[in-house]
């Protein structure tokens, strides 16, 4: 039996055979990215653009700045260590790897009651199929997935298509809608004014809660740790950020270029009427298209973050893949539950994982400069500890604000 197939404790749940090289740093990658542009990224943007116009620019720009001060930290930190957060927290402080996992569950619950539900409307955009029933079929093709024996080399291959899909859509919507591109650009370094909830929130949906080590345990449990693998930790974790950022742009541009013509959009779902507004009959298909596609990744994206947050590498990957397809099933329950608004359901999810990101990364930065023997020797880049610690001071304050914001939210 080859080390490959008889190894099952750096396995992913939804692996046998855990590829290598390029396909572990691609799954990695576009795992973090697509479940980084879930239903809850398309309603954020959508929304905040139509609220501050091309003044959103600088706030894109300094997430994406925060974020990929982040990634590099979580990702080189993590997989050096060969340990998830969980383990690596409870190694630091015995029970903080828990307290965090129980944080990140939660947070994880309500992107995926979220994910679920945009995964319905997207059917519904596309198909015109009622929003519940769609999102009861779009977790049935998660469940799916990960029951399937040979799903992990599938997904790498399907979350990438996905992701390229997505970008290909907007790019198209972004063309045609013809923005403002030369006041989008003065807004990037001189904004007309500056919304700190704002940029809260779109932290928190890119990186926050489980979505800041969704990519980073792929690469744990497909085996790809240690200092010998530094250069393709990081580069893939820059890259699934600047996706992520390419997306969030060509978002914002297509929205900008309907929202500058004066045209009112729908305040229920915002980024579908801008798609439409755009494109027609066409742009209103794709936008289920992208909708969908996002929903169904970022389904498959927080349920396995999120049992891995609860578990070990100890626990056999066929348990995993039930425990975290129970998952999937207890969100959608809740989602037909709840009955809720999913616009405001989304843009809460964002705001609450931005007061977990704060510790989270804490416990991160700590092991970077205090506990060098947790990673092999490895000394952390001095550019890296100082962007990590500005961007730990602002999560700090921007959390403050979360909680703020959530209570005005649902007040």
């Amino acid at each position: 039996m080859s080390a490959e197939t008889s190894k099952t404790s750096n396995e992913s749940p939804v692996e046998v055979k855990a590829p290598r090289g390029v396909g572990v740093m691609a799954g990695a990658m576009f795992l973090m990215a697509t479940s980084s542009i879930g239903p809850g990224f398309l309603t954020q943007t959508s929304v905040f653009t139509v609220q501050m116009g091309a003044a959103f620019a600088f706030a894109i720009l300094l997430s994406i700045i925060v974020d990929i001060s982040i990634q590099l930290n979580v990702w080189r930190v993590l997989c050096v260590s060969g340990m998830r957060a969980n383990e690596l927290g409870n190694t630091v402080l015995p029970g903080l790897g828990w307290f965090l996992a129980i944080l990140v569950f939660i947070g994880g619950v309500v992107f995926n009651i979220g994910n679920i539900a945009g995964s319905g409307l997207g059917l519904n955009a596309m198909l015109g199929i009622d929003a519940r029933i769609g999102s009861v079929i779009a977790a049935a093709i998660a469940i799916f997935i990960f029951l399937s024996k040979r799903a992990g080399v599938a997904l790498d291959r399907i979350v990438a298509a996905l992701g390229a899909i997505m970008i290909l859509l907007m790019l198209y919507v972004a063309i045609v809608s013809q923005p403002p591109v030369g006041e989008a650009l003065k807004n990037t370094i001189m904004p007309e004014h500056i919304d700190f909830f704002v940029i809260t929130t779109l932290i928190g949906g890119t990186v926050g809660g489980y979505i800041t080590f969704a990519g980073a345990h792929r690469l744990i449990d497909s085996g790809m740790t240690g200092p010998e693998h530094l250069k393709d930790i990081t580069t893939t974790s820059v890259t699934g950020v600047i996706i992520t950022g390419i997306m969030r742009v060509l978002l914002f541009l297509a929205v900008l270029g309907v929202a500058s013509t004066g045209v009112a959009l729908s305040k229920d779902n915002t980024a579908a009427d801008a798609f439409f507004q755009a494109a027609g009959e066409f742009g209103l298909r794709a936008f289920g298209v992208v909708l969908f596609a996002a929903g169904l990744s970022s389904v498959i994206g927080a349920s396995y973050t999120s049992i891995s947050f609860v578990t070990t590498q100890k626990v056999a990957p066929r348990t995993r893949s039930f425990l975290t397809v129970g998952f999937i099933v207890a969100c959608t329950i809740l989602f037909i539950l709840l009955n809720s608004a999913p616009q405001k359901l989304l843009i809460f999810a964002g705001a609450f994982n931005g007061i977990i990101l704060p510790i989270a990364f804490a416990m991160i930065m700590w092991v970077a400069f205090r506990r060098r023997d947790l990673l092999g020797g490895v000394k952390q880049p001095a550019f890296l500890l100082v962007i990590g610690l500005i961007a730990l001071v602002l999560e700090i304050y921007i959390g403050v604000n979360s909680i703020a914001g959530i209570m005005k939210l649902w007040a």
